[in-house]
């Protein structure tokens, strides 16, 4: 059998045409658009969980291709690139499910963007920039490094990453001294590392400070063909937060992925990994205290708890067990990196509740609904099997991560959540409570306590400062998306806050408005240059300076298929988040930006990863 499936954006309408070489009877076109959907034309909507549809359509003739028109059921949401055209596509003919073409290419298309330009004058091809640069003339010859201990992490990851050895016995010395009174200012991951004719020597305040310094003469060793400039590099990092998040609930991300990340973040100095494994669609991580939530929810489509959200097709999925938690947390240790986990809870949380009996109030008679269109996402505080979960849940979760911080998540609860809920009606009049952010932030706030007692702390999306009793607390650290004000207003009421601003730090947002690029568009587009364009600590706001703990960069999944189609959502815009997260403040702009991005392609070649090269 052949199957024939194309579609585009016609205006604010999307045109499918399907076809077969065979007669079919009665089919139901399955598939999922970012946001929910409506049906204009050529067939009839049977059954719709957020942006998965599944449609009736009438008798296929062979060799007569079928139009269906849809629209987004929210204007608000009209398509805006590829994108946005149906994903996951596939029919059901009687019992059988008949996986059809991509509508269209998937993820970002190969194009060649404007020729770079050169770096400026006392601009070093390293991102990101030293705090400072003393150059002195001449070039060192640099191949490799004699071994030291501390170097062993980067030396596996240059092998890892396929550039020449970094350690071998021949190389050349480096003297290390780890007596940095003279310098209390570098810290412990800062270092003074000096070039010179007659060889290397850095001065460094810890472990992490040498393992820097290495990453540096290892990628200078690759942006300068082996001939490093003299000079003196004195670097420390602005933020000691300086993270990337990874959505591997809308889409399963296998582990070798997760560790070529991490070696990606550690080339540029980046030290958090924030990983998003719960979500509406899936909770990937096998835990002993709930093994139906993982179990029920690990895979999603056809006959699952969850169908084929987000281009999930007849089915998609998987989970991390312990064994791949261990071998993320080695790879991460190996590069100084730390390992944040995320429930997310209480929205957020559909497959939890289709997971999990008892977590929504009977008697809850609300219609409120999710962003995304899910009509049942968020959990009840009020029922004593929500607390029989989140308690052991969230401690044995908390236990596997070295960090001993774990993400509540907490974003995004449904306009009116929990107003039809008896329950929470009692709960409100118990504890006087009156808004549902209200209830989220003593719901928070009560799981952070017994965290807390456990010698765990909490984090957060904003939305958790919110509440008439002054939301999470318990000392949780509060990440800012939306933009930078709720960061400088929970900072000001003394949260640790982690800037992750939607429009400049969200990978998953399309880096132009040309309709055949590839991603999101709520917040914007995205460009190279928009990723520096912004500072964490904003004008008029030095006050809450010593309470933002750092920067994160995030990519959601909504609308990745497969793993590589992140590659070039990613990079080269890490490099911004790496810029912003470690240099003072100002020192790189957009277009001194753009031309280190035309030094990295290369070596983003190099270590086989995909970057995006359009303007």
């Amino acid at each position: 059998m052949s199957l024939t499936f194309t579609s585009r954006i016609d205006g604010t309408r999307i045109r499918c045409l399907i076809g077969s070489d065979r007669p079919l009877a009665a089919p139901v076109l399955c598939f999922s658009l970012l946001a929910a959907p409506k049906v204009i034309a050529g067939g009839t909507l049977v059954r719709q969980v957020a942006g998965y549809a599944e449609v009736a359509l009438p008798d296929l003739g062979p060799g007569a291709p079928h139009e269906l028109v849809l629209e987004h059921a929210v204007k608000e949401f009209g398509p805006r690139n590829r994108a946005w055209l149906p994903l996951g596509a596939y029919l059901r003919v009687g019992k059988d499910c008949l996986p059809l073409p991509a509508g269209s290419d998937l993820g970002l298309r190969d194009r060649e963007g404007p020729p770079a330009s050169g770096l400026a004058a006392g601009t070093l091809p390293l991102v990101p920039q030293p705090t400072d640069w003393a150059p002195s003339g001449g070039v060192l010859a640099l191949a490799a490094l004699a071994p030291v201990a501390g170097l062993e992490g980067v030396a596996e990851l240059a092998t890892r990453l396929g550039l020449a050895p970094f350690v071998t016995p021949e190389g050349l010395s480096l003297t290390v001294a780890e007596d940095v009174a003279e310098d209390p200012g570098l810290g412990s991951e800062g270092y003074r590392l000096t070039i010179a004719a007659s060889g290397l020597s850095v001065a460094v305040g810890g472990l992490a400070g040498l393992h820097h310094a290495a990453i540096t003469l290892l990628t200078l060793r690759e942006t300068c063909g082996g001939q490093l400039p003299c000079g003196t590099i004195t670097d420390r990092p602005r933020f000691g937060w300086r993270g990337q998040h990874l959505d591997c609930a809308r889409h399963f991300f296998g582990v070798d992925f997760i560790l070529r990340l991490l070696d990606l973040m550690a080339l540029l100095k980046l030290n958090r990994f924030h990983w998003h494994f719960a979500d509406d669609e899936a909770f990937r991580l096998e835990v002993e205290t709930q093994p139906l939530l993982w179990q029920r929810t690990a895979f999603r489509g056809e006959g699952e708890l969850v169908p084929g959200v987000f281009g999930g097709g007849a089915r998609a999925g998987g989970s991390y067990s312990k064994a791949d938690v261990a071998r993320v947390l080695a790879r991460a240790g190996a590069l100084k990196i730390e390992v944040l986990p995320e429930i997310e809870i209480p929205a957020h949380s559909h497959a939890m509740v289709k997971a999990v009996p008892g977590l929504r109030d009977p008697g809850d008679n609300g219609e409120e609904v999710s962003v995304q269109g899910y009509l049942d996402n968020i959990v009840n505080p009020a029922m004593p099997a929500t607390w029989d979960l989140l308690l052991p849940l969230a401690k044995e979760v908390a236990d596997l991560f070295p960090l001993g911080i774990l993400h509540l998540g907490a974003d995004e609860a449904p306009h009116g959540a929990w107003g039809g809920s008896p329950a929470v009606a009692a709960l409100k009049a118990r504890e006087g409570l009156r808004t549902s952010d209200d209830v989220q932030g003593w719901m928070l706030a009560k799981l952070a306590s017994a965290l807390g007692a456990a010698g765990v702390r909490v984090a957060a999306w904003e939305e958790a400062a919110k509440g008439c009793q002054g939301g999470v607390g318990n000392g949780a650290l509060l990440f800012s998306w939306t933009g930078q004000g709720p960061g400088i207003a929970a900072a000001r009421r003394g949260h640790d806050v982690v800037m992750c601003p939607a429009r400049h730090a969200y990978f998953d947002l399309a880096h132009s408005d040309d309709p055949d690029d590839w991603g999101a568009a709520w917040a914007g587009f995205v460009p190279l240059e928009k990723t520096v364009a912004w500072d964490p600590v904003p004008e008029g706001a030095e006050d809450i300076s010593p309470r933002i703990a750092g920067v994160e960069a995030c990519f959601w999944g909504e609308f990745t298929t497969e793993d590589a189609q992140a590659e070039g959502m990613i990079a080269p815009r890490i490099l911004g988040i790496a810029t912003k997260a470690w240099e003072p403040a100002g020192r790189t702009d957009g277009a001194a930006l753009r031309a280190l991005a035309g030094v990295y392609g290369p070596l983003f070649d190099r270590i086989g990863w995909r970057s995006y090269r359009g303007a």
